[in-house]
């Protein structure tokens, strides 16, 4: 299997950086774009239970309208592809029990062999600690598959852009996710960087590593 090297990797992820404005003109090739579809879906969840959902909006005059819904961002409308990142609402026990039939079919193992496993996710959601919302624990799987778009991304050298200056509701209602049983937690767009985004040259700016890397 090939690989990136330790150096290569490194000079992707400072190439990379948070794109303000796209070129229009240019788009993700479908075999580029399969690749980062599998990202998200190979995109690692707790309990591998993948509460999210991705949706890919392709339809112009609905890109248009979340413009409007993302204050008149342009990269909505300018990025070759558009992700809308969405946790499925109220996970519960019953969620548990339908990844479990996924796994054995897939694995081609009985229930009964996953039952360990199976508790355990059914204790959690069935009966979550004092305080704990299952939507919030959701939303934060979600910016797990974010980050794996955003550095799968890289590694292809297409640029992209996570945003969350937009209105939820919005998104929720132009798309249809509220019946759906989704809600939009952030989107990512994706493209080529315009010519003239003055934000490409700039230094990419980290606290020294020293203050951040702690090693005990």
């Amino acid at each position: 299997m090939s690989t990136l090297s330790p150096r290569d990797l490194v000079e992707r992820l400072n190439w990379r950086y948070a794109t303000k404005k796209f070129d229009a003109t240019k788009k993700i090739p479908a075999d580029t774009w399969a690749a980062l579809e599998q990202s998200l879906l190979l995109a690692p969840s707790s309990f591998g239970l993948q509460p999210w959902a991705f949706v890919v909006v392709n339809d112009r005059a609905t890109r248009e309208k979340l413009v409007a819904a993302s204050w008149n961002q342009s990269q909505i409308r300018d990025a070759s592809h558009l992700v809308v990142f969405a946790l499925r609402k109220n996970l519960k026990a019953s969620d548990a029990e339908k990844w479990i039939d996924r796994v054995a079919e897939v694995r081609k193992v009985s229930r009964e062999s996953l039952d360990g496993y199976r508790q355990m996710m059914v204790g959690f959601l069935g009966n979550p600690p004092g305080g704990f919302k299952i939507d919030d624990w959701s939303a934060r799987q979600v910016y797990i598959a974010l980050g794996t778009f955003l550095t799968s991304c890289a590694a292809l050298g297409i640029d992209a852009c996570p945003m969350e200056g937009l209105q939820a509701p919005e998104y929720d209602r132009i798309l249809g996710l509220t019946k759906q049983g989704l809600a939009t937690v952030c989107v990512a767009t994706a493209g080529y960087r315009a010519a003239d985004d003055a934000y490409a040259g700039l230094a990419k700016v980290r606290y020294p590593s020293e203050q951040i890397l702690l090693r005990m």
